[in-house]
């Protein structure tokens, strides 16, 4: 099995040069406050270092290298070597990083892209090796940062080809991941009763598939739901009302779970309802058809 090339130093010129001709893709592993304060390089993505195992799910791979900077060159050694050990593009780092920058800088707030926020604020939650199931996982933004930190990982999604991708680039990351290809909206999928300690959902409603998520919670398991709200569609997709919550409609979906928190509105620019909530401690959790 041949190894991923590590990631190679370029000093700030040929970051210059790289930047202007548009010849990379570059990434800020920085905190947000960081990115907003000192300033950044015009354009960069912002993937601040403590998730940066989401990396290879949220950034192009379309065959330009990845140049990762953080301040001083501390961080971004890290960072560097987490997105080159995924094997899906060339990863070069900023030499000295960005207190040593003379090229062109912006300042103001920037979006972290990765984990969901919702996610980010509930993290307190969780419990080291929870078992977890990651629906609709798509590039597996999720499931990558799991797996790194050494939880058990299990992700569906009715995209075959994407999740054999996932998989073999968790492979490389050392930190293998169980792939269910499943058409979550045909049938009834069994997702088995009381299997997973944490079950995760973000941006996706099949309201029949409800019932099968309560029932995969552990005893004391969580499950973390957030998607898109009727007042979505103002601001453009989704628009379909299949596909977005009524008002307050997502305590009662996941009922007969206890909701710990939750929270509906705007949320970056988005209209969602996110709730955190958890089975009961009995062995089998029962569900409200």
């Amino acid at each position: 099995m041949s190894h991923p090339p590590p990631p190679r130093l370029v000093d700030h010129d040929e970051a210059v040069r790289l930047i202007a001709a548009d010849r990379v893709t570059v990434v800020d592993v920085r905190t947000p406050d960081e990115y907003a304060r000192l300033g950044h390089v015009p354009g960069a993505r912002l993937i601040p270092v403590d998730v940066i195992a989401a990396g290879p799910a949220v950034l192009p791979d379309d065959g330009r290298p990845w140049l990762v900077y953080c301040e001083h060159g501390v961080r971004s050694r890290h960072a560097a070597d987490v997105l080159a050990a995924a094997g899906l593009a060339p990863v070069l780092e900023l030499r000295h990083g960005l207190s040593a920058w003379t090229g062109p800088r912006d300042f103001g707030p920037g979006v972290a892209e990765g984990p969901a926020s919702w996610l980010l604020e509930n993290i307190d939650l969780l419990r080291p090796g929870m078992r977890v199931l990651d629906v609709a996982a798509g590039r597996g933004r999720h499931s990558l940062v799991f797996a790194t930190a050494g939880f058990p990982v299990t992700a569906i999604d009715r995209d075959a080809d994407r999740l054999a991708r996932l998989a073999a680039t968790a492979q490389s990351m050392g930190a293998p991941i169980t792939t269910l290809a499943i058409d979550l909206e045909t049938g009834t999928p069994d997702l088995g009763d009381g299997v997973y300690d944490l079950v995760l959902v973000t941006h996706y409603l099949h309201r029949p598939l409800m019932p099968a998520l309560v029932r995969a919670v552990a005893p004391a398991g969580l499950l973390i739901y957030e998607t898109f709200t009727r007042a979505q569609a103002a601001r453009g997709r989704p628009t379909n009302p299949a596909f977005l919550l009524e008002p307050g409609e997502l305590p009662a979906l996941v009922a007969p779970l206890e909701v710990l928190r939750s929270r509906e509105g705007e949320v970056e620019g988005r209209d969602v309802a996110s709730v955190v909530a958890r089975a009961s401690s009995c062995s089998r959790q029962a569900t409200q058809e």
